[in-house]
């Protein structure tokens, strides 16, 4: 049965490429594949797929590039990048250049039709882009951008990811387990001390007094909650 959605597949392995395509044409998607980065350019633009799999090393021109270049021409779309080292994630400068989200290589096909299974249900029920507003912001996740009073705010893609699950669920308490769980996923040695970093760099571009957290608060003992008011 299909889904409704369209998906592109950027990726110069061609074995990879085959059992991707296969899986998600057996899970109902709508599948498009492409083996290099100047071409994929060009069928973003075209097709306007709603989901982007998107690999970071591409011959000819690079992931990171084919993000920049198809946002500046105004695609709105999710765009989860490929990459093969974990601890790139933090290099990957996604603000910059628009990339929604991530996923590890090698990575497990039923986590990665997990992941695209979460977010297509928000692509379906909202207009194809997904965007929240609290206080005086506005966050929109597809885009990989914050905005306050219209004024644009940096976030990584871990702030991202852990921004958009608390907006996902308001108001309730959510212990840290499930958060490391959400944001590194289950492959993943990551402390708690790691995730409560992220979280005061997160405090300071969302409350207006990060000392004293108003929105994203420290349940004693459990972990957090986004109080939406």
């Amino acid at each position: 049965m299909s889904k409704g959605i369209k998906i592109l597949i950027v990726e110069d392995d061609e074995n990879l490429r085959f059992l991707v395509v296969h899986r998600l044409q057996a899970e109902g998607y709508e599948v498009i594949e492409n083996s290099d980065g100047a071409t994929a350019v060009s069928t973003i633009t075209n097709e306007k797929p709603d989901i982007v799999l998107l690999d970071w090393m591409l011959p000819g021109k690079e992931g990171a590039e084919v993000c920049e270049e198809v946002r500046k021409a105004g695609y709105e779309g999710l765009v989860i990048m490929m990459t093969a080292k974990a601890q790139d994630v933090d290099k990957i400068d996604a603000y910059n250049f628009g990339a929604s989200d991530y996923v590890t290589k090698p990575f497990n096909m039923d986590v990665l039709v997990a992941m695209l299974d979460s977010k297509s249900k928000f692509l379906l029920n909202s207009d194809r882009s997904e965007i929240h507003r609290f206080g005086n912001m506005e966050h929109h996740p597809n885009i990989h951008t914050l905005y306050r009073e219209g004024k644009k705010i940096e976030l990584t893609i871990l702030e991202n990811r852990i921004l958009l699950y608390f907006l996902r669920n308001p108001n309730k308490v959510i212990n840290r387990d499930e958060l490391m769980l959400v944001v590194w996923g289950y492959n993943s040695d990551v402390n708690t001390r790691t995730l409560d970093m992220h979280i005061v760099r997160l405090r300071k571009k969302i409350e207006l007094n990060p000392d004293n957290p108003q929105l994203l608060q420290t349940v004693r003992g459990v972990g957090y909650r986004f109080n939406a008011g």
